[in-house]
C-alpha cells in the first residue's frame, strides 16, 4: 500500500476552496470518524452553485424561496462529492469543518471537533451515482491510510450522529456498495 499523498491537510486531486467557516480542533491528533452527508439546494436540484456558495459564505439567501432559514448559517464540510465525482475540498483535515452540528458518536459529544466530514451532492431518497461511491471509496481509502485513529468501522451518516435531527445521506446511500467498493485493492 502507498502512503497517500495528503498536503497540509489537503488532498492534491480535490479542488481547493478554503471556506472561512471553520476553525482549530482541541486536538488535531484525534481525527477518528468520517461522516457522510448529503445535500442539495434547492432541495432536489443539483449542478447549481448554491452548495459551494453556502460553504464559503456567499450564499445570497434571496435567491431561492427554501433559502431564507438559511440566513446567516455559517457551514462548511471538509470535502464535496458532486453528482459526476468532481471532488472540491473546503477545509484542511487537520482543521475542524462545521457540518455536524449537535451530534454524538460512542458517547462523545460535538464531533466536529474530531470528524471529517463529507458531504454527497444528493437526497435522502434518489439513488447515489457510480461517480461518487467511487469518488467517496477513494478518499475513504486514503483518509484511513493516513489517520491512524480512522477505521472502515467509523464511517458513519450524518443521521448515526445526529439522529431524528438529520436524515442523511439517507436510504438512497447504498452503505453495503459502499463498503464492498471501499474494500477493493486498487
Amino acid at each position: 500500500m502507498t502512503t497517500p499523498n495528503i498536503n497540509n491537510g489537503w488532498l492534491p486531486q480535490a479542488q481547493h476552496r478554503e471556506s472561512p467557516h471553520a476553525d482549530e480542533r482541541p486536538d488535531a491528533n484525534d481525527i477518528s470518524v468520517l461522516v457522510v452527508h448529503g445535500i442539495s439546494l434547492p432541495a432536489g436540484e443539483f449542478g447549481g452553485p448554491y452548495i459551494d456558495d453556502l460553504f464559503m459564505g456567499t450564499l445570497d439567501t434571496s435567491a431561492h424561496p427554501d433559502f431564507a432559514v438559511l440566513e446567516g448559517l455559517r457551514v462548511s464540510a471538509h470535502c464535496l462529492i458532486r453528482r459526476d465525482g468532481e471532488l472540491i475540498q473546503y477545509v484542511p483535515f487537520h482543521r475542524r469543518a462545521w457540518h455536524a452540528g449537535r451530534s454524538h458518536y460512542c458517547g462523545r459529544r460535538r464531533c466536529n471537533d474530531f470528524t471529517i466530514g463529507i458531504e454527497l451532492e444528493g437526497t435522502d431518497h434518489q439513488p447515489y451515482t457510480n461517480e461518487q461511491y467511487q469518488r467517496l471509496a477513494e478518499v475513504a481509502r486514503q483518509l484511513i491510510e493516513y489517520y491512524p485513529g480512522l477505521t472502515r468501522r467509523r464511517i458513519v451518516g450524518h443521521e448515526h450522529i445526529a439522529p431524528v435531527r438529520k436524515t442523511d445521506p439517507g436510504p438512497a446511500f447504498d452503505w453495503q456498495r459502499f463498503h464492498q467498493l471501499l474494500s477493493k485493492k486498487v
